[in-house]
């Protein structure tokens, strides 16, 4: 007969062998922080979906100088937010509104990029993206049972991650070619799906419990980027 303590799906087994805490208060945050992120991607998808279907939101946001300013500051205004929700992660109500205008203007910004490809390449992302998650998600609590731990991952992830931003600042005046462009989404994807697993694994282990917030944000904006990318890639594919 197999012990409760340690029967993870049971969701109060031990999630890796040194374990310290509670595993049933580990496991409450672990399902907490899982469904914020579900919310958020339900809202970003209902948003995208919104966009891609009414035809003349994305004629606005495509043909119109008005529209493209208003895409700019609609990308511009989360990256703004996360300052003040980084600092007012625990102050509730106020991490949810901030929480809430984030992901709000990330679903109307992906339903815009969305716009520009078929129903097609849209749908093949998506079920791409799902499958890579949940691989990654499962591999990294099956990791974790077993005595993995990807924190050292944390200083290579954050020196790629500025070069990927002084790259893509670097395309803005010297734009790549399209296989070059193929080649630098699929590196972007591999190291957001390491930084499911590093983010995950922080899920797992090292988040505190106040930080449920920032967690949903860090797996939030993992899966968008991998979405993103593919995204191209497929994309490219098709054209």
């Amino acid at each position: 007969m197999s012990d409760p303590k340690n029967d993870v799906e049971a969701g109060s087994g031990l999630l890796y062998p040194w374990m310290q805490e509670s595993p049933e208060l580990r496991w409450a945050f672990i399902r907490k922080v899982y469904s914020i992120l579900t919310v958020q991607l339900l809202v970003t998808i209902a948003f995208a979906a919104l966009v891609v279907a009414v035809h003349p939101v994305a004629t606005f946001f495509a043909a119109t100088r008005m529209g493209r300013a208003v895409y700019v500051v609609i990308v511009l205004i989360p990256i703004i937010v996360l300052c003040p929700l980084y600092c007012c992660k625990n102050k509730h109500p106020l991490n949810f509104v901030l929480l809430g205008i984030f992901t709000l203007c990330y679903g109307l910004a992906f339903g815009i990029v969305c716009a520009f490809f078929s129903g097609k390449v849209v749908i093949e992302t998506v079920i791409a993206t799902t499958v890579v998650v949940i691989s990654l998600t499962l591999y990294t609590f099956w990791a974790a049972k077993r005595g993995q731990d990807f924190g050292f991952l944390a200083p290579f992830l954050l020196s790629i991650l500025v070069i990927l931003l002084m790259f893509t600042i670097f395309q803005i005046f010297f734009p790549m070619g399209k296989i070059s462009e193929t080649i630098y989404s699929g590196l972007t994807v591999i190291i957001f799906c390491a930084y499911i697993i590093y983010d995950t694994d922080n899920l797992i282990k090292r988040n505190s419990y106040d930080d449920y917030i920032w967690a949903s944000v860090a797996l939030y904006l993992d899966i968008l980027n991998i979405f993103l990318q593919l995204l191209k890639i497929f994309g490219a594919s098709e054209r």
